[in-house]
């Protein structure tokens, strides 16, 4: 395999430099407040040339996702992956998005925004690994569900977008800007939550 020309590694540095502004921004604003204005100031370059490496906003959005789903990935494959549990897995899973979370690092992204839907389900980078993570988690929920650590009751997709959702939950971010909570004792209350529910044992 021929390395990267310096032309081209000067290119990947910058689209990396972009993609890392836009997650931070969408995690501090969310898709609708954040503008490719924004963007260009925070990478430290003019807006024809970030037009250059991506036509559009959705597609700025789109390129942080594809990056956070491909560093899910990496920790299902080795963390999560060593432990086990499927529940310690999953749990260990919930645990990271919310780590990644409070450290500003998870996009934000609106639930009904049709030209943004539009554009991620046309991404196959996206789809492909958004699937892959999926069929991953759905095949620990199954197994858990099986050996009785998780409630056959509820369908194996309603634990898979329940586990989705702790990724965005805004609980985290209030409980962060309160500031009477620690970032372990915020993220233990919310797995507690999530894996035990609220009733009394």
């Amino acid at each position: 395999m021929n390395k990267p020309s310096f032309r081209e590694q000067v290119l990947q540095a910058r689209e990396d430099a972009i993609v890392d502004a836009v997650n931070r921004l969408l995690a501090d604003k969310g898709f609708d407040a954040m503008t490719v204005d924004a963007v260009a100031a925070e990478v430290g370059i003019a807006k024809a040339s970030l037009y250059k490496h991506f036509e559009s906003k959705e597609a700025l959005a789109a390129a942080a996702m594809v990056r956070v789903l491909e560093r899910a990935q990496a920790f299902c494959d080795t963390e999560a992956a060593a432990l086990p549990q499927p529940l310690d897995r999953l749990k260990a899973v919930a645990r990271w998005t919310m780590h990644v979370q409070w450290a500003g690092e998870m996009p934000s992204l609106p639930a009904q925004n049709s030209t943004l839907r539009s554009a991620l389900v046309a991404n196959r980078d996206y789809m492909d690994r958004l699937m892959a993570l999926s069929e991953r988690l759905g095949e620990w929920i199954e197994a858990a569900q099986a050996d009785g650590a998780l409630s056959p009751e509820v369908p194996a997709e309603v634990v898979l977008y329940t586990l989705f959702s702790r990724a965005c939950d805004p609980v985290l971010g209030v409980l962060k800007a309160g500031g009477s909570y620690t970032e372990e004792q915020a993220i233990s209350c919310l797995l507690r939550t999530c894996f035990d529910g609220l009733a009394a044992r």
